[in-house]
């Protein structure tokens, strides 16, 4: 695969120096359990002519979408969204300044943005959790950005994006780019996995009784 989009990744990183600020939770936790997270995942899509990407994904193999699995941010052709994660509100997330700043650039279109608790125990193996946003493409009778995105803890927090980006082609479905990454995370800092079309904001602070 071809070098990352740098003026993309240049881009995002100015507005999310500019954006990024701590805000309290809206409500307080009397109690909470070791090892319990606040994690919050944001998933964007770069404006750009799909013709202008450099990368060649023609005949790329791509596994099938997993079935059988919870959703994190499913959105149906009506565009009504189903989670099986108690989601909190947008205006409540820490990454709200990054992603409005985004969407104000007129250069990134947010797709997603989800937040929740959750406790991350030593050893703990995650389950993957589906995403499907972006345009509805009518033919595939799916989203144009799908995919799922796991959360594992061994030693350290590890996020596992599996992510991919289509569009409607002459004949058939075309794929434009996708990710296939697995990062540590570091608690309270921003992390950004992307493509040169689609990008993913991940970002956990752990919660302290």
């Amino acid at each position: 695969m071809q070098a990352r989009d740098l003026c993309f990744k240049q881009a995002l990183t100015a507005a999310l120096a500019l954006a990024f600020v701590l805000v309290p939770a809206s409500k307080a936790l009397a109690q909470t359990p070791d090892d319990f997270y606040r994690a919050e995942v944001v998933i964007v899509e770069r404006l750009a002519d799909p013709s202008a990407i450099e990368e060649q994904m023609a005949g790329m193999p791509v596994e099938p979408p997993l079935s059988g699995i919870r959703s994190l941010w499913v959105e149906d052709a009506n565009g009504n969204r189903a989670s099986d994660v108690r989601l909190a509100a947008r205006n409540e997330l820490y990454l709200n300044q990054a992603a409005a700043r985004l969407e104000n650039s007129g250069n990134y279109r947010v797709l997603a943005t989800a937040g929740w608790y959750q406790t991350f125990p030593p050893n703990y193996n995650g389950r993957p959790m589906r995403v499907a946003v972006g345009k509805w493409l009518g033919e595939a009778g799916e989203r144009a950005v799908e995919g799922h995105i796991e959360i594992d803890r061994q030693r350290y927090l590890h996020v596992k994006v599996h992510l991919n980006h289509w569009q409607e082609g002459e004949e058939q479905q075309e794929l434009i780019t996708w990710i296939r990454e697995t990062r540590r995370m570091r608690s309270e800092e921003i992390h950004f996995i992307d493509s040169p079309t689609v990008g993913v904001l991940v970002f956990f602070r752990k919660i302290e009784g």
